[in-house]
């Protein structure tokens, strides 16, 4: 499939899908969002695909915000729907697919940037990475879930911070606060994720899908947590993947999961 903002190469169970409008930072518009989309749909339900990788093209950006251009002039009806749409399309989507996804935050991920990035399952980023919420700057606030995902990462009074201060964290602040699960060089980011996205390939599919809506529950109003696992828990036992990874355990061999 071809994209216009976006690109998507697949190799060795990775997916790795690049924002790729350097000349605006990679900045979202509409067309970005649905191509992201279409490409996360793609990814998911291609069986070769074990793990997504995203990131930004060139040096500066991994995604610096939403393009102000496309909405600046939007009113209370159209900007709610906005909200509401992307969220649904992408954000939310990305947070609850089943193929693990992680952000490689290389530069600056600032507003839409940094809720893109919030949305994955977990992030790493390089030693020049920047982000931050800036949106009250503009007279707004953050409309693709980003005040509610930073307080679940980072703590309530840290994203208080972020948010009403409109400011910028560097990748170690980032580190510290829970906000990245590592940091390193720009040159090597995509190879770290990779490498992380090989142990997770190691595992069972079936079961990472379970864990993921299970750790997801417990964000969920009105969701008991608790009961979304040990639902999920007992699907696993009716799964080819857990009778060959208990078969492979007590034989002592490397499991070969079929993904079933």
């Amino acid at each position: 499939m071809s994209y216009d903002t976006i690109l998507s190469t697949t190799n060795n169970g990775i997916t790795t899908i690049t924002v790729n409008r350097p000349n605006k930072l990679n900045a979202l518009n509409k067309v970005t969002i649905e191509e992201l989309h279409k490409a996360f749909k793609a990814a998911n339900k291609d069986k070769q695909t074990k793990v997504v990788i995203i990131t930004g093209s060139g040096e500066k950006a991994f995604v610096a915000g939403a393009d102000i251009s496309e909405f600046a002039d939007f009113d209370v009806k159209n900007a709610e729907k906005l909200a509401g749409e992307g969220q649904k399309m992408l954000f939310d989507y990305i947070e609850n697919l089943s193929t693990p996804v992680i952000a490689a935050v290389n530069g600056f991920a600032l507003g839409g940037g940094l809720e893109l990035a919030m949305a994955c399952h977990f992030r790493v980023a390089s030693d020049n990475a920047k982000m931050g919420l800036p949106e009250v700057s503009l007279g707004v606030i953050p409309g693709y879930g980003g005040t509610q995902r930073l307080p679940q990462l980072v703590g309530k009074g840290r994203a208080m911070e972020m948010v009403m201060t409109a400011g910028m964290i560097d990748a170690n602040k980032a580190l510290d606060y829970g906000l990245v699960n590592h940091v390193t060089s720009q040159e090597e980011l995509i190879a770290l994720a990779e490498k992380i996205a090989s142990k997770i390939m190691r595992n069972s599919s079936v079961a990472i899908k379970g864990a993921i809506k299970s750790i997801n529950a417990n964000y969920k109003d009105g969701v008991d947590g608790y009961k979304t696992e040990i639902k999920q828990f007992g699907k696993c036992f009716g799964t080819e993947d857990f009778k060959e990874g208990t078969t492979a355990f007590l034989q002592k061999r490397k499991a070969e999961f079929p993904g079933k």
